[in-house]
């Protein structure tokens, strides 16, 4: 059921699909910074800051398929 309400959000809701694409790509982002053997003091804030803004962009989502559930 979740799967059919996202897929249906991510076509029919921009705010929807504009917080999954962020996601995904902040998700893309981190995985690409893990893949250094070390990161810099830099990049390891850079790291933290995207995954604030992932689990911002996820908190979003499941707020807007609340909305939709009732």
């Amino acid at each position: 059921m979740r799967d059919k309400l996202v897929e249906r959000l991510i076509r029919e809701d921009a705010e929807f699909r504009r917080a999954y694409n962020a996601h995904r790509e902040y998700q893309r982002m981190v995985e690409k910074m893990e893949e250094k053997k070390y990161l810099t003091p830099e990049e390891e804030v850079e790291k933290k800051r995207l995954k604030k803004l992932k689990l911002a962009m996820k908190d979003k989502m499941e707020s807007i398929m609340l909305k939709h559930l009732r």
